[in-house]
């Protein structure tokens, strides 16, 4: 079943007769007629492709398909939370605030713009809440927009691990698991895990989404992504995400094969007296620099290039007399080839690197599998 395809009040009905276990009690929670209910749960069964009721003289019986899908679904529905919301007006929605434009969601949605935009404004009305502000051709979503799209990323995320997990007991291969990685990940310990993983789960896709930790903790909250892979942060800024540390990263001084510093003292004074190439103020590792220069003895100098790409700094190192902190895996090939060159800090700097994921999130098997394969290989040295 394609999720595009959900019906919001077939699943409402569904959840409904899972809970009570009765057509006649769920169609009156549901404020459906039971014919109507009847129909919806039928039409629910045939999308997906297996039967989610045992029906009987005792009542409504649910399968185990149904027992995998029900949770996701009563979650789903407190997320959207409303019951007059229609799955259009929902994916219309996520588009618009998505996009940022009208014009783009009904590219990607395939609605015409009037479509997207009649349904945008029903689904304001049936909240009684304003959702978007224009601003010329694009548009910004309210306060209550801004709450209505995590809560309806979310729903679609629980949705989407539902019909996983049946597709999965039917014997489909089904799946995905969406990786938000940021830098040091990408060196070594997230390819080592998605080759393993490809290798033991080969129906299920794995995406990454790189980007730093502001740019995919957002995603991370509205469901678009599963887990995240980096630096951990202060944990009492993060109370609505969980973190969990998996291994130590060590940081080196990385500068050009031949550069003067290899030849003398590393102390504050000489470090202050190069140009540096670091992460924004705002990154654990920036911190951890501050951190170094003063313990060595110097205030820590102006950076005169910010750059969070690998690559990038990889080539203003070689073109430069530039100093920067970064760990050693990231730039392994350029060091293996002796074209760059580290050196040990003069005051050791050390960043737990870990898992991200949003409080109480329950990943399907193929998740949790992914999660014990980052720990293994982790654990491994591949870190």
């Amino acid at each position: 079943m394609q999720l595009h395809a959900i019906n919001v009040r077939h699943i409402a009905a569904f959840a409904a007769t899972v809970r009570h276990g009765s057509v006649t009690r769920a169609a009156r929670a549901v404020n459906l007629t039971q014919p109507a209910l009847t129909q919806a749960i039928a039409r629910l069964e045939a999308d997906i492709g297996c039967a989610l009721f045992e029906r009987g003289p005792a009542g409504m019986t649910p399968t185990e398909p149904a027992l995998l899908l029900a949770p996701r679904a009563e979650a789903a529905i407190a997320h959207v939370g409303s019951p007059r919301v229609t799955g259009t007006q929902l994916r219309a929605f996520l588009a618009l605030a998505r996009a940022g434009s009208y014009a783009v969601a009904a590219e990607a949605t395939g609605l015409s713009s009037a479509s997207l935009h009649r349904a945008v404004a029903d689904l304001s009305v049936a909240l009684g809440q304003r959702l978007v502000d224009r601003r010329g051709r694009s548009v910004m979503l309210t306060p209550a927009g801004e709450r209505r799209a995590r809560g309806f990323g979310l729903a679609m995320a629980e949705l989407r691990s539902g019909l996983a997990e049946v597709a999965a007991w039917q014997g489909k291969a089904a799946g995905r698991v969406v990786v938000g990685a940021m830098p040091l990940s990408r060196a070594r310990w997230l390819p080592e895990t998605i080759l393993r993983f490809a290798a033991a789960h080969p129906g299920v896709d794995v995406a990454v989404v790189e980007g730093s930790h502001a740019e995919l903790s957002g995603p991370l909250r509205d469901g678009e992504v599963d887990l995240m892979l980096g630096a951990l942060r202060d944990a009492s800024s993060l109370d609505d995400l969980a973190q969990e540390a998996v291994f130590e990263d060590r940081p080196a001084l990385v500068m050009r094969a031949g550069h003067p510093l290899l030849a003398g003292a590393v102390d504050g004074v000489a470090l202050a007296g190069f140009p540096w190439i670091l992460p924004a103020s705002d990154t654990p590792l920036r911190h951890y620099w501050e951190g170094m220069m003063r313990g060595a003895g110097a205030e820590p100098p102006r950076v005169g290039i910010e750059c969070g790409s690998v690559l990038t700094v990889r080539q203003l190192l070689l073109g430069s007399d530039a100093l920067t902190l970064l760990s050693p895996a990231q730039l392994a090939v350029e060091l293996d080839a002796g074209v760059l060159a580290t050196l040990p800090p003069p005051v050791p700097v050390a960043r737990t690197i870990g898992i991200t994921t949003r409080e109480g999130w329950r990943p399907t098997a193929p998740q949790a599998a992914f999660v014990a394969l980052l720990r293994e290989v982790a654990a491994e040295g591949f870190a």
